[in-house]
């Protein structure tokens, strides 16, 4: 006891010293102020790399070679006029239709395909892949791990030395830490270099206030992919639209420049045929059925349940909140392997363990119950051989109420089948196209004339970041939704 209490003590002393040590050896990038920072840049880069696994393994990148290649192009001229142009940028799509953009510490960077959709020239994107770079310039999520680093000391939790780092907990910190909110300092000055960096490149940064205005209008929220949207991880400083456009003219006079680009139908033509809105092939509920067309099965789920699909898990949560489904692929040879994998890993307690058929699926069904610290969870989990999968299904309620979700989990699972139904197999996502007008007149009346309905007129109208009454010259590059089937 006394030699972990001697432990513990320590952990402290030295996160405290760390508050006296850190800020004299740190300086940052764009301020050249000293301040407090756990992470060289070597541990930084480290830190990035790891992160970036653990995105792209929860969700998903999205295929598209030539328009990475030219999203990635533009992210490193940036880069290359940033006040961290010693680091290697790393630009990825996210597969995931929810608007937003996000940063890992060391040079990574991801757009979803949410937001390439709603960006309308090259200058906003300009805008928007340097207000990303500004925050690894100015080093701003590697100063949310630094503090989230020095609370765990503080608590007492974690080792100091693993594998020649200084914390251990950072790796445990995992891609939750992207998601955390900037402050407002940290946003107005992610826009102010956002500016810089666009303009120094030879773009109309004031474009990039277009994006904030159509966001605004949009107010766009959470998908699917459980990924949050742009206000919900970037809260907006006051007067933002002002400012960027303030700060833009004043980089345009300090680069006595007046040539500034926006490449508006360059950069329409490059999200010609991007997915738009959910893509179905990952998975999709219709009619209280959930079907996968790409592992070809289907089972019920309850109409008002909440669906999150990732590409490493389809996750239901129950309208209270107190019960959730998970679904995911193991890579198991066997249901029983599967199931004894996962007994071993969580030191689930086994109330039950039996070998069924699941509609001439072998399937491992077991009963467990895992503690947490304030709450017993009784789990109904089906472990499913379907071709070289083994399909793993964990319903999961506290205890005390596994009894009353009990028939409907079992329900659930009994159903569980095989999906034959080519309709339901080859659906396809909806997708933007590019068209050209072919006379002078409004937004609105230009929209209807390509057949947009009342009930998605406002949208269009919004993803073109204009209005209805706004006149649109013959020969202008517009943005429609093509319906999927």
């Amino acid at each position: 006891m006394l030699k972990k209490n001697v432990h513990a003590i320590f952990l402290i002393l030295f996160g405290i010293s760390l508050l006296f040590w850190v800020p004299s050896c740190a300086v940052n990038p764009v301020t050249g102020k000293q301040e407090l920072m756990l992470l060289s840049e070597k541990e930084e880069i480290h830190l990035g790399r790891e992160t970036d696994a653990q995105i792209v393994k929860e969700y998903g990148i999205y295929e598209d070679p030539p328009l990475t290649t030219y999203l990635n192009d533009l992210c490193q001229r940036l880069g290359n006029v940033s006040h961290r142009h010693n680091l290697t940028y790393h630009f990825k799509i996210i597969d995931a239709s929810v608007v937003n953009a996000f940063a890992a510490p060391g040079g990574y960077i991801y757009f979803t395909r949410g937001i390439l959709g709603t960006l309308n020239s090259e200058a906003e994107l300009a805008g928007v892949i340097g207000h990303e770079i500004g925050h690894i310039a100015a080093r701003h999520s590697a100063k949310q791990y630094s503090r989230a680093q020095l609370a765990q000391v503080g608590l007492g939790i974690g080792t100091i030395f693993v594998d020649s780092t200084i914390f251990s907990g950072l790796a445990q910190l995992g891609a939750g830490m992207l998601f955390l909110r900037f402050s407002r300092d940290h946003e107005r000055e992610a826009d102010d270099l956002g500016v810089e960096y666009a303009s120094r490149v030879g773009y109309d940064a004031s474009q990039f206030a277009i994006f904030f205005e159509s966001l605004e209008r949009m107010n766009p929220g959470s998908d699917r992919s459980g990924l949050p949207g742009w206000f919900a991880t970037h809260p907006s400083p006051e007067n933002r639209v002002q400012a960027v456009r303030g700060k833009a003219r004043e980089w345009q006079q300090k680069l006595g420049k007046s040539d500034f680009i926006i490449h508006r139908d360059h950069y329409l033509k490059q999200v010609d045929g991007l997915i738009f809105g959910d893509d179905p092939r990952q998975g999709y509920v219709v009619e209280s059925v959930f079907y996968h067309p790409h592992l070809r099965f289907q089972f019920p789920v309850p109409a008002t349940w909440k669906l999150t699909n990732k590409p490493s898990q389809v996750q239901l949560v129950s309208e209270r909140q107190d019960a959730v489904v998970l679904l995911s692929v193991a890579t198991s040879p066997s249901s029983r392997e599967a199931a004894n994998t996962f007994i071993a890993k969580t030191g689930a307690y086994v109330i039950r363990s039996d070998t069924i058929q699941v509609n001439d699926f072998p399937t491992q069904r077991l009963i467990s119950e895992i503690r947490s610290q304030k709450e017993i969870y009784r789990l109904m989990s089906y472990f499913i051989e379907k071709g070289r999968n083994v399909i793993v299904c964990h319903s999961l309620t506290p205890s005390s109420r596994f009894q009353h979700y009990a028939p409907l989990f079992e329900n659930s699972m009994r159903q569980f089948k095989e999906l034959s139904d080519l309709k339901r197999i080859n659906v396809q996502p909806d997708r933007l196209r590019i068209r050209a007008t072919k006379a002078s007149d409004t937004l609105e009346n230009t929209l209807r004339s390509f057949g947009v309905g009342n009930e998605k007129l406002k949208e269009v109208v919004l993803l073109n970041g204009g209005n209805p009454n706004q006149v649109i010259p013959a020969n202008t590059l517009i943005k429609m939704v093509e319906k999927g089937y």
